[in-house]
């Protein structure tokens, strides 16, 4: 049964010529979803700023509504108006506002320590203009004290403004819908998007996982262990897994789907055509 869901998709900057040639032909593709809008992330440090904005601006070019990632650890209040002003210029009308990683060298945070200050600072310099969006952890920061303190520091976010948030990759729906019932029992009760990281690669997802803090199921790193090199049955069982997740979630009645396209169409095309979507 096709049942429309809001459906939003990430891309990274690409760092080559090739790469950037390669990203307009998957985007195109992807558009056959019909996506509400595409984000772009932001290096640490926003060390891939300006290859940032120049996807942003293509895929607003392109017809569909765009948002940069925006982190603004080390960064100046005076860098971040000016971001911002950047940002109205190019036609924005979306940021995802992250406090973002410290990077290599850097001693301190810089003006900005959290990403509800960043949201706040957003919303007394824009207003409105800007529908933001922040992350949100359904199984925790790696870097949190605890559980609660990662909650209370989601719920400044709201606080501060955000309109929206999406979620970091998970494989267990059960750590999603308690992080939501948490967050709106502490009155941070925004719109939660789940974000959908399709299985193509084994080794590469049980590291990534092990790095954000994203608890992969036993039985889940069991199987895709047992796979060794065999890509064709990780693939396919990955397709299995995904959908059967965005399924689970569909049916809870979630806001969207918000994919981690790792810069790639085919996966996420399979599991949207699987779901009627």
């Amino acid at each position: 049964m096709s049942q429309k869901l809001p459906l939003s998709l990430e891309f990274f900057p690409p760092k080559t010529p090739e790469g950037a040639v390669k990203l307009r032909s998957v985007r195109q593709q992807l558009y056959a979803l019909r996506p509400g809008y595409c984000s772009v992330t932001y290096g640490a440090g926003g060390s891939t700023q300006d290859g940032t904005l120049t996807a942003v601006r293509e895929i607003v070019a392109e017809g569909v509504d765009a948002a940069p990632h925006f982190s603004c650890i080390g960064a100046s209040t005076s860098r971040v108006r000016e971001q911002l002003r950047e940002f109205k210029d190019a036609g924005l009308r979306r940021i995802v506002a992250l406090r973002g990683d410290l990077p290599s060298g850097y001693g301190q945070f810089g003006e900005f320590r959290f990403a509800s200050e960043l949201v706040a600072f957003i919303r007394q310099e824009t207003r409105d203009h800007f529908h933001i969006e922040v992350a949100a952890y359904p199984e925790m920061h790696p870097q949190a004290r605890s559980p609660q303190a990662d909650l209370q520091a989601y719920a400044a976010k709201v606080k501060a403004g955000a309109n929206g948030a999406i979620t970091q990759m998970f494989f267990n729906s059960d750590a999603y819908f308690r992080f939501v019932d948490e967050a709106h029992a502490l009155g941070a009760d925004i719109p939660v998007v789940p974000g959908i990281m399709p299985i193509t690669n084994a080794s590469g997802i049980m590291r990534f996982a092990d790095s954000c803090g994203t608890e992969i199921p036993r039985w889940m790193r069991l199987r895709l262990m047992g796979f060794g090199d065999d890509t064709e049955s990780i693939r396919a069982f990955g397709l299995d897994v995904i959908t059967d997740l965005c399924d689970q979630l569909r049916t809870a009645g979630v806001p969207g789907l918000h994919f981690y396209t790792m810069n790639q169409s085919a996966a996420v095309l399979e599991i949207c055509r699987r779901l009627g979507l």
